[in-house]
């Protein structure tokens, strides 16, 4: 869902195509982790693309075929077999393998309303996007026996499933908050993870499910406390500057990595357990506006918060990586297709060390 909002802004970019390592300008790249750059998709607008637990699939979100909203397609990790796997009503986001691939779980306003939700007018200077009345489902791979598995008013999105015991950890809208929760992939055992004003979302297990990692925004003053509540309200969330965040599994020793004022988000794992992979517009200083810009890029830090690195060095809207389970794929979102720079596609990449 955080896609849609920040992807907005990004189509107003001039695009240079693949920027692993080509120069730009008078910069060039450091050492080139990221090889064998592959464009999966061809048409639509596409996001979100996470990895199977086996490396061969990924499951992805796309608005095409003329629909006027996202559904849920899986496809083979070579592009092959797009397929959608959603029931093709509401809007969907934010789907998931589960550890033995024998379901998938995402997010669809389907059930609450099977067109797609009615977007907010624009508002000038604010770039903001709306809680669409998202719920959980589970169904099999190939969209069968779909099941809802958390009903609760509002917004429930963002579901992430750790691959080592099957829990998945989502984003819920409570006492008029966004916190984090997690539960089983069934719907059962819900727990409450953090319970502090602000925005929690974008969460992700490590690969052993001891720690999580998220993004988060908290209110620092009065008048940021009152803005959120009253955005929330109305059901809106407004752009603000993001930081990744760890913490343990039951939301102890939480720590934040990043401390830059601009938009740190769409973490997720290596397989070490020890990095993290995330996007950011923190290189993109618009000294006119002072203030961060619209060119997001991939970066590499460890859990700690030490070894901060850049991975692409683009103009354009980079996001949304994630590593495939052997830590030899990564793959994620661009809009580097310069035949179609207002879509953004999906990319993967080699992975080297």
């Amino acid at each position: 869902m955080f896609r849609n909002s920040l992807l907005l802004v990004a189509v107003a970019l001039t695009i240079i195509v693949y920027g692993c390592g080509e120069k730009i300008g008078n910069k060039t790249a450091p050492a080139d982790h990221l090889k064998n750059l592959k464009q999966l998709t061809l048409v639509g607008d596409n996001g979100e693309a996470y990895w199977s637990p086996d490396g061969k699939q990924i499951i992805f979100q796309s608005k095409r075929d003329g629909r006027a909203c996202d559904q849920i397609y899986i496809m083979q990790a070579d592009g092959s077999d797009q397929h959608m796997v959603s029931n093709g009503l509401g809007a969907c986001t934010c789907a998931y393998f589960t550890a033995d691939m024998s379901h998938i779980v995402y997010a669809s306003t389907f059930g609450v309303v099977d067109s797609c939700p009615p977007r907010p007018a624009s508002q000038p200077g604010r770039y903001i996007w709306p809680q669409f009345p998202y719920e959980l489902y589970s169904s099999k791979p190939d969209g069968s026996d779909l099941e809802k598995i958390r009903a609760n008013p509002g917004y429930d999105a963002e579901p992430t499933v750790c691959f080592a015991n099957n829990r998945v950890i989502f984003t819920s809208k409570i006492e008029n908050d966004l916190e984090l929760f997690s539960m089983n992939t069934d719907g059962s055992d819900v727990q409450r993870i953090t319970n502090r004003l602000g925005y929690d979302g974008g969460a992700y297990y490590s690969p052993d499910g001891k720690e999580i990692v998220w993004r988060a925004w908290y209110p620092e003053n009065a008048a940021d406390s009152l803005r959120w509540v009253t955005n929330m309200r109305e059901s809106l969330v407004e752009a603000v500057p993001l930081d990744i965040y760890v913490m343990n599994a039951d939301g102890s020793n939480q720590r934040r990595l990043t401390h830059n004022g601009a938009t740190n988000w769409a973490p997720s794992w290596y397989k070490d357990g020890q990095h993290i992979i995330f996007s950011s517009n923190m290189d993109d200083w618009n000294r006119a506006y002072n203030d961060f810009g619209h060119n997001f890029e991939l970066y590499l830090i460890h859990k700690d918060g030490s070894a901060l690195e850049r991975l692409t060095y683009n103009d354009t809207f980079d996001s949304f990586p994630m590593f495939s389970q052997d830590g030899k794929k990564v793959a994620f979102a661009s809009n580097r297709d310069a035949t179609n720079p207002r879509a953004t596609h999906i990319y993967v990449a080699d992975w080297v060390e």
